[in-house]
């Protein structure tokens, strides 16, 4: 059987229904008993703090509004199409430049393509944006099945922007982003004219784990390296949780939105430049609230973290750059170590450094971003 491969118009429109079962749910949380001396709202040595989750629960449940922030969501084209019998979502914000450069972002965990709602205005004078959402993620769901890793992912993504009609395209990435975006250029490199990545110091953490040690490092360097391993260590639960039992936390996620609320707003904290900062005073509070919302509604908590299972257990190597294709790297929250770790060869042609910024570039410092995916696109032309 042929496979459809039509694009079919698609518009955000959550029943009401399931929104009325949000607020009774946040209403309704069954809260842990509060461990006396814990009521620092920025203390996150343990995880997010009791009291911080209560306060970013109550405004979810009686200040955010879903409606408008859906309705900014569907000011951009948007379509799902199925590939390998998977139904995959996509934003599709054209250019009103018939010649522009096609660009597709590619967003991670727990991330969305709401990561890029701030991002899309500032590149479509010059670029024809493509977000695709990963299998599991978003409206990218149910999961079809099994099996939906990142080369598949990849292939996946690369006929998405053939129906869209762009043979040549650019790509950027963060997190899982990045992988997407490196092995499209690995695979398809007559296709891509060039790869961007946006990543931070804790890039470092992976080093001995995704990422090899590089040869000639110093005692000191070493050691200022075990420090970052050292200080990251705690984001490894997570990481394992999901990668090894994501059937296990997925139950939680798509019972408790507090849950999935404290799952991920954690990560806003300790993954952004939020070092003297709460989640929602690092990010926009209203967009992170509607990702998180994004997840909740779609239960793609449970689904989002069989991606890491399928990615762990498939036995690939992570790939950022390919030989022949220009790469760029915009490293946010930067360290002096990352490109000695990271480009001790000096083999990337565009590299910036920012101290600003975190995991999170596109909700945190979308103009720095987009001047960099500029610069580093322009100078390929």
């Amino acid at each position: 059987m042929t496979e459809n491969t039509a694009l079919t118009p698609f518009r955000i429109d959550i029943p009401q229904a399931d929104v009325d079962d949000l607020r009774r749910r946040l209403a309704h949380t069954r809260w842990p008993v509060p461990v006396p001396g814990r009521d620092d709202r920025t203390d996150f040595s343990r995880g997010i703090p009791l009291v911080y989750l209560k306060e970013l629960a109550e405004y979810w449940r009686d200040g955010f509004d879903w409606r408008a922030q859906e309705a900014r969501l569907n000011e951009h084209e948007q379509l799902t199409t199925v590939v390998d019998g998977q139904t995959f979502h996509v934003v599709h914000a054209r250019s009103a430049n018939p010649g522009a450069v096609p660009l597709m972002l590619n967003h991670g965990w727990p991330s969305s393509f709401v990561d890029y709602q701030r991002l899309i205005p500032l590149l479509t004078d010059e670029f024809h944006v493509v977000i695709p959402s990963l299998p599991g993620f978003g409206f990218s769901t149910p999961l079809s099945g099994t099996g939906w890793e990142l080369a598949r992912t990849t292939e996946a993504f690369a006929e998405i922007m053939t129906r869209l009609g762009y043979e040549r395209f650019a790509a950027h990435g963060t997190d899982i982003g990045a992988g997407t975006t490196g092995r499209l250029a690995a695979v398809h490199p007559e296709r891509v004219l060039g790869t961007h990545l946006g990543i931070d110091r804790r890039l470092l953490a992976l080093l001995g784990d995704k990422f090899p040690y590089p040869d000639g490092l110093s005692d000191d360097e070493i050691a200022e390296l075990e420090a970052v391993r050292s200080e990251n260590a705690g984001e490894r639960g997570y990481l394992e949780m999901q990668d090894h039992r994501p059937d296990t936390i997925g139950a939680a996620l798509t019972d408790s939105p507090v849950g999935q609320l404290a799952w991920i707003a954690e990560k806003f904290k300790t993954r952004a430049d939020g070092a003297y900062r709460a989640p929602d005073e690092t990010v926009d509070r209203d967009q992170l609230l509607t990702s998180i919302s994004l997840y909740w509604f779609t239960r793609s908590g449970a689904s989002s973290a069989q991606f890491y299972y399928e990615s762990e257990h498939s036995g690939l190597d992570l790939v950022m750059a390919a030989p022949g294709v220009p790469s760029g790297w915009a490293v946010f929250d930067t360290h002096p170590l990352v490109r000695r770790a990271m480009d001790p060869w000096k083999a990337i042609g565009h590299w910036s450094e920012f101290t600003e910024g975190g995991h999170f570039p596109a909700m945190e410092q979308p103009e720095l971003l987009a001047g960099d995916l500029r610069t580093f696109l322009r100078g390929l032309a």
